[in-house]
């Protein structure tokens, strides 16, 4: 079904699965498609990923999933370490490592991103004037937004501890020492990044055996940094939004509010559903067929 590969970003080994495309279904004159994948906030490849690849290969199209630096099976010596940044790196060097497998097209590029990553394929794809294609689900467009959303489920005094914490990370890098390590979700009330009622047992539903529970508590302060929604009016490209109507995790008007600004045709498909909802079931079923149509209108970029 997938073979390991490994390819470079920054001077680090990522690792990745590689899903070659079944059948000629998309292939065109310069060859296949390929969607390039990662996971949302502290997530690792093997979180939920799988069955969206395997009904993007079983269509045509090659799929590229991978792990960022410091998550997972990647190397990287800061692990654990949530930054926007690092992973839009990331990404850019899936990307450039996609176009170079044999039989895909490298003007067929489609970026797939899912929760915090839904936000980043947004942010690249601004950068990349030659992806054919962006689906985003459940996506954290707004780091503003997400904290006004912490604010109303778990009130000031958290967002206060949390960002003590990020401090005492931040003087443990300037004296060298060891990160300052909290979890990433835990129950409400708890000491976490996301503490929302459905959010441990929404991880707990699609997190794989590499996940770690924690995250360089630092990573708290870039939160308010990461806002592809500015970014949005940049894409001239088909862009797929997969829209949570109930999602806790990921604030729905701030996605709305992309899909208003994107320049490149925009399809929307919205589900009466919380956040970790569109990873099983009917919704995962309808969705990923959308998505798949999706994959089939898209034409080459030629630039």
């Amino acid at each position: 079904m997938h073979t390991d590969v490994t390819f470079d970003s920054h001077g680090t080994s990522l690792s990745g699965w590689h899903f070659p495309g079944v059948g000629a279904g998309l292939t065109g004159d310069r060859g296949r498609p390929c969607v390039v994948m990662a996971h949302g906030f502290g997530a690792t490849k093997d979180a939920g990923l799988a069955p969206f690849a395997l009904e993007f290969q079983r269509a045509g199209a090659d799929v590229l999933v991978f792990d960022y630096r410091g998550f997972g099976l990647s190397d990287g010596g800061s692990r654990q370490n949530v930054d926007h940044r690092r992973h839009r790196e990331d990404y850019g060097s899936a990307v450039a490592h996609a176009r170079t497998l044999d039989g895909v097209d490298p003007d067929r590029i489609v970026l797939w991103g899912s929760s915090y990553s839904g936000g980043h394929v947004i942010a690249v794809a601004a950068k990349d004037p030659h992806i054919a294609g962006v689906i985003s689900q459940g996506a954290a467009m707004d780091g503003l937004a997400a904290v006004l959303l912490i604010l109303g489920y778990a009130g000031p005094a958290q967002l206060l501890k949390l960002t003590g914490h990020a401090l005492r990370d931040v003087v443990h890098a300037m004296l060298r020492r060891a990160p300052h390590l909290i979890p990433i979700v835990g129950p409400p009330g708890s000491l976490a990044a996301i503490s929302s009622p459905d959010g441990e047992s929404g991880y707990a539903s699609i997190m794989g055996p590499t996940f770690r529970n924690e995250m360089q508590a630092r990573g708290i302060l870039t939160i308010l940094a990461n806002r592809p929604v500015t970014l949005a009016k940049r894409l001239h490209m088909p862009v797929f939004l997969v829209v949570a109507s109930r999602d806790t995790i990921a604030p729905v008007g701030a996605v709305e509010r992309v899909g208003r600004r994107v320049r490149g045709l925009v399809h929307v498909e919205r589900f009466d559903v919380g956040h970790f909802e569109i990873y099983d079931g009917q919704t995962f079923a309808t969705s990923v067929a959308a998505q798949v149509q999706f994959l089939r209108s898209l034409a080459p970029v030629r630039l």
